[in-house]
């Protein structure tokens, strides 16, 4: 019997889970701990944490989970947040900056000199040069906040602080716009491209290795398994031939679909990046993002629209009434990559009501998760079947059954809320159990429920027609997608 530690340092919290792989090799949670995090929205799309109470949260959430659970384990895996980047002291390990965040938008400023670049950037990255990713806020850091120490993703840092080493993950490393797509390696040109030559970076290895040893927990053990957080979930969720999908329902949504071992770049506006390098075998996944979900839920109830996130089945009403709501509270991505783009309700009249904001608010984001569905699918050459989702908007049965509306799939829920550090623990199994294959280490998993859906297609098809209109209509430069 062996117990892991395993931590998912996200946006808005960090959380600590030990899972207990019993004889018959599935993973059972047998303890959790959350500790909040709440990040700072500031005025110019500035987006931060304090990195020592992201630390904090990590060490404390560790150490209640173990102390739960009252068992040792074997090794502690992390799951990072991919691109939210700070500048630290390599000697010290004292953070020089706040955690630049992945909704941050100030960036902009560094991708708009490039943007004769942006297709080459493109295809040498599988990416889109836009401010969600590494490069260009590490850029923006070095400019205008410090010259000092390192920069680099948070996950470099907190494993530093474990364990002593400078490292960081193919997965995460592929979200940075710092190496080419085919080659888990700095890129010399695309380093040169942001000014970041001559920076002193991890180095990059593979989800299923051992970094180092930590004492930070208690006993020493191996720290293993480190992974990106939407591609730990795509793991856990068994997304492991091309075409299987998932989307994490988050402080943001984040569609994956697996490709299998080849790269192939996208058509239609989505992003290409390394799934994990398991056995030496590199996987890939096109990926769409939502960047408001949870967050945006968290503004509703700031509002005063609903009274917590446990109240928007409660709250929103049978029928949006024609409100339509495109929820661009940090800007759009994919397809349209629009960080000017601003959130909307439209269709309000003197007798629309909170409810019907809610519903708006729900149906809005099911929208923008069916329109990166969609463009999956035309990047497959063949339109998804099911979709498989997990995260804490999942409890919504509103927003999933609104989900299944509009992509007119069954969406199946993962049974767990843990998802992300379920997928990042099967990467330490692997790295502690030579003999296992990816699909052993995951296990296998029933839906705890299947939405199927109930709107006609032609229902469907009006709707999400005029919530594009909407959405093109928040546009900085009205009309034009990418």
């Amino acid at each position: 019997m062996t117990h892991l530690l395993a931590i998912d340092q996200g946006t808005s919290g960090t959380k600590a889970i030990v899972v207990d792989y019993g004889s018959d090799g599935s993973g059972r949670v047998v303890s959790v701990a959350e500790v909040a995090l709440r990040p700072q929205y500031l005025a110019g799309g500035a987006v931060e944490q304090d990195p020592e109470a992201m630390w904090d949260s990590v060490v404390g959430a560790g150490r209640e989970a173990l102390a739960r659970a009252g068992v040792p384990v074997a090794a502690v895996a992390l799951a990072n947040q991919g691109e939210t980047v700070l500048a630290w002291d390599r000697d010290t390990g004292r953070p020089l900056t706040p955690a630049i965040v992945w909704q941050d938008r100030r960036a902009e400023s560094v991708c708009a000199p490039l943007a004769g670049s942006a297709d080459r950037i493109a295809q040498r990255t599988g990416l889109v040069l836009d401010p969600y990713f590494s490069a260009p806020k590490m850029a923006w850091l070095r400019a205008g906040l410090t010259r000092s120490g390192v920069v680099t993703t948070t996950d470099t840092w907190l494993v530093h602080r474990l364990c002593g080493a400078f490292v960081t993950d193919t997965s995460t490393a592929s979200r940075s716009l710092l190496t080419a797509l085919e080659s888990p390696t700095w890129d010399d040109e695309l380093l040169d491209l942001f000014g970041l030559a001559g920076e002193s970076l991890p180095a990059i290895v593979d989800s299923d290795q051992i970094v180092g040893e930590t004492d930070v927990f208690g006993p020493t053990i191996p720290v293993a398994g480190l992974i990106v957080d939407q591609q730990a979930a795509l793991l856990a969720e068994s997304c492991l031939e091309p075409g299987a999908a998932k989307c994490t329902y988050g402080t943001g949504a984040f569609l994956l679909a697996q490709l299998g071992e080849i790269p192939a770049r996208s058509s239609s506006g989505l992003t290409t990046s390394v799934a994990w390098r398991l056995r030496g075998q590199t996987s890939y996944c096109a990926d769409g993002q939502v960047y408001t979900a949870a967050s945006a839920v968290r503004w509703a109830i700031d509002l005063g629209l609903v009274p917590a996130a446990d109240h928007l089945d409660t709250v929103a009403t049978d029928s949006s009434d024609g409100v339509l709501c495109v929820p661009a509270l940090a800007g759009l991505a994919a397809p349209w990559w629009d960080s000017g783009a601003t959130a909307s309700f439209t269709g309000m009249t003197l007798s629309s009501t909170r409810g019907h904001l809610v519903r708006a608010l729900l149906e809005g984001i099911a929208a923008q998760v069916t329109a990166l569905a969609d463009l999956v699918g035309t990047d497959l050459g063949r339109p998804l079947t099911r979709l498989r989702v997990d995260g804490g908007l999942t409890r919504s049965t509103v927003l999933m059954q609104a989900q299944a509306d509009l992509a007119q799939i069954p969406v199946d829920v993962y049974p767990s809320l843990h998802a992300t550090a379920l997928g990042a623990a099967a990467c330490a199994r692997l790295a502690l159990e030579p003999s296992l294959t990816p699909a052993e280490a995951v296990g296998t998993w029933t839906p705890v429920h299947t939405y199927e859906p109930r709107w006609s297609a032609d229902h469907a098809a009006d709707y999400l027609q005029r919530w594009r209109r909407a959405a093109e209509s928040t546009l900085q430069n009205q009309g034009e997608t990418s």
